[in-house]
């Protein structure tokens, strides 16, 4: 009888958890048999490794076989257990000793020809097996670079099963990731292409400046989808932890091209109009995957045509905007996901699109009512900045392009207002996330309310008025004050005034409902 174990890890979401893969081999009738919870995937992981090891020269042991993935309470899903099992296996039968591989995590699927392939969710399995005390890792060549983002981690990397049984066997060394060269930011599209709409352009800096939801309102051509497309070139880059939040939803999703660096720029996503549940907010059969609402994490959504949607995925979007992540319930458990965006939606003012006065629209006032309604009042009140614009003058738009501010100019100014509101929060909790608060938008009302940062009455009267009236929920009276925060941290004032806060609540009142 033989026994062996080695390590791996299974993700629930983005959180990784170490698990042992442990194998007996005792007599009895030939034969393999995993346990631990695995799924489908895995349970086919018998086949693979049998094949894989007889085909990297290896016999494969004539004895009944026992798998079993602890801790046995945690689902077990996908692929990337295959070479774990197979050195467990081997080690097992003593064939390979395990002296060199005790202390690492082995990651990868198996071909029938034993060649290691590559698998989603290597970086932040690699971050669990950092946090977990584990000093290096084994991982498929392709996934070595995403590997080598962990910093105190060392990565080798398997191109066979055939090279990892020479390391463990003889010492031979496995082949370990080229240092990953610094990446500039590509350029992405310019601000300064948008021509006039200075509305517009003062609402996507300030929802820069602050983290700040947007609603864009007017008809085609107007600019809101340019607008939308260049918030992400004028937003800060993400620093080290962000990046690795970031990159980590992206390799579970398996979007990261091969020997991707860290994702630096804040994501943008634009689902079409006719997106499912699932694939906005996450889920899906088996193993729950991120939604674009997860995919852009710690950066944009854009939603055009947002009346199109279905309502109810648009309200499934409310709570995760609250909270910051999506938690997805299914019956083997709960998998949590990331979700701290800015949303930005965009609406035409009417079904046929037409600006209202144009003669050829048709549409009633209470049809561009009823098609607007489509936006929830409990969505839209979780948007600090509703702006309607109006369609592009001729004489802005054969203007001189010279004339319009760039991203990097605007990005300078965002990256100062942001400075001076971390400065100001510094210690401060985030609303419902646990976290430190970065920008006006993540500061809770109990922290607007604090003797520190509370607005004199003469300056918020007018939104007391509002309140009184019916006008603003409580949460949108404390959005307006964000708002107004981040106007004051623009213009580089130390506290907001009665001008910023009516700015802010123009800014918040400014759609065609």
């Amino acid at each position: 009888m033989g026994y062996a174990k080695v390590h791996s890890v299974a993700l629930l979401g983005v959180a990784g958890e170490v698990v042992v893969v442990e194998a007996h081999l005792a007599t009895g009738l030939p034969g393999m048999v995993v346990s631990g919870l695995p799924d489908a995937a895995l349970v086919e992981s018998r086949d693979r490794v049998r094949s894989a090891i007889v085909n990297s020269g290896e016999s494969w042991p004539q004895q009944r076989i026992t798998v079993n993935l602890l801790p046995a309470h945690l689902p077990k899903h996908g692929s990337g257990f295959d070479l774990a099992v197979a050195v467990a296996v081997l080690a097992g039968a003593g064939v390979v000793p395990v002296d060199l591989l005790r202390r690492a995590a082995l990651l990868g699927e198996l071909g029938l020809d034993g060649t290691v392939r590559p698998t989603r969710g290597v970086l932040p399995a690699v971050l669990a097996a950092a946090r977990s005390g584990l000093e290096q890792v084994v991982v498929p060549v392709a996934n070595a670079a995403e590997a080598s983002l962990v910093p105190g981690v060392t990565v080798r990397a398997a191109g066979s099963l055939r090279e990892l049984v020479a390391f463990a066997r003889d010492g031979v060394p496995l082949r370990t990731p080229a240092p990953t060269p610094a990446v500039e930011l590509p350029p992405g599209p310019d601000l300064a292409d948008v021509l006039g709409q200075e509305r517009g352009r003062r609402a996507i800096e300030l929802a820069a400046a602050g983290g700040h939801h947007l609603a864009l309102f007017g008809p085609p051509g107007a600019g809101k989808t340019m607008l939308a497309q260049r918030l992400p070139t004028i937003l800060p880059p993400l620093d080290d932890e962000a990046a690795l939040e970031v990159t980590a939803v992206h390799s579970i999703a398996g979007t990261l091209p091969a020997g991707s660096p860290l994702i630096r720029r804040p994501p943008f996503q634009a689902p079409h109009h006719t997106a499912t549940m699932p694939s906005l907010v996450g889920g899906g059969s088996g193993i729950a995957r991120p939604g674009a609402l997860s995919l852009a994490h710690r950066g944009v959504l854009f939603l055009d045509e947002a009346p199109e949607y279905n309502r109810g995925v648009l309200d499934a979007l409310r709570q995760p905007l609250e909270d910051g992540e999506v938690r997805l319930l299914r019956s083997g458990g709960e998998t949590r996901y990331p979700a701290r965006v800015q949303l930005v939606l965009a609406a035409n003012p009417c079904p046929c699109a037409r600006p209202e006065g144009d003669q050829q629209c048709d549409c009633g006032r209470l049809t561009r009512r009823r098609y607007l309604g489509k936006l929830s009042g409990p969505l839209l009140d979780r948007v600090d900045l509703q702006v309607t614009l109006l369609p592009v003058a001729s004489s802005a738009l054969l203007a001189d392009r010279v004339t319009a501010e760039s991203s990097a100019t605007v990005a300078a100014r965002v990256a100062a207002a942001r400075a001076a509101a971390a400065a100001r929060w510094a210690g401060v909790t985030a609303c419902n996330t646990g976290t430190r608060a970065t920008c006006n938008a993540d500061v809770t009302g109990a922290a607007l309310r604090d003797h520190r940062w509370r607005l004199p009455r003469p300056v918020t009267r007018v939104l007391a008025k509002a309140l009184d009236r019916g006008e603003l929920s409580a949460r949108g009276y404390d959005r307006v004050i964000k708002v107004a925060w981040s106007i004051a941290d623009l213009d580089g004032r130390q506290r907001p005034d009665t001008g910023d806060v009516t700015e802010a609540l123009e800014l918040r009142r400014g759609t065609l409902l």
